[in-house]
């Protein structure tokens, strides 16, 4: 059910589930609903291509578990979110319910889109820093880049990201035991 904060009315999982299958994403942020339309094909087609490099060597190896759009994560009662791709690993498995994510992924990827590119490189960029997702990494397929988000090491104040850069041929990821590498020239 919906809750109130500071006298205003935030949206839960609970409302959430009930949004329409209609082929848009729906997603909450601090208790907003926030739509925007269906991904294109070129979108798709770059989401997959990282998709199945991640998955041949993350899942195949029984590592982790890697997720497309649309999976709901939640990672706060007010805050649900479908990031394109996902990644958990199989020691924190535990996060993983029938219906969704529940706790913050140890990769999140977004591929900006017309209608999403303000929202990913700032609201959601801020949304997971706040919530301890250590790896965000933000796609721009008509840049041709990925720029990488990592949480700093410890003995920060606040866990806050840290911009790795920006990659065009290749990219790197590492969290805990998890480590990959995508062929970036096979994905666009």
């Amino acid at each position: 059910m919906s809750v109130i904060v500071d006298g205003k009315v935030k949206l839960t999982y609970r409302e959430f589930r009930h949004f329409p299958e209609d082929g848009n994403t729906h997603e909450l942020i601090d208790g907003e609903h926030l739509m925007s339309p269906a991904p294109g094909t070129y979108h798709q087609s770059v989401s997959r291509h990282i998709q199945f490099q991640l998955y041949r060597q993350l899942e195949e190896k029984g590592l982790a578990q890697v997720f497309d759009a649309p999976t709901d994560v939640e990672l706060s009662p007010v805050d649900i979110v479908q990031p394109d791709l996902l990644v958990v690993a199989h020691e924190r498995g535990r996060i993983i319910s029938p219906s969704r994510i529940i706790g913050a992924p140890d990769l999140v990827v977004e591929i900006v889109s017309p209608s999403t590119r303000e929202r990913d490189r700032e609201l959601k960029r801020r949304l997971y820093e706040q919530r301890g997702i250590p790896v965000y990494w933000l796609v721009d397929p008509e840049a041709q880049t990925i720029t990488v988000y990592a949480m700093e090491s410890a003995g920060a104040s606040a866990p806050r990201y840290r911009e790795k850069g920006s990659f065009h041929e290749r990219i790197e990821f590492s969290c805990g035991s998890l480590r990959a590498t995508v062929d970036l020239t096979k994905v666009w």
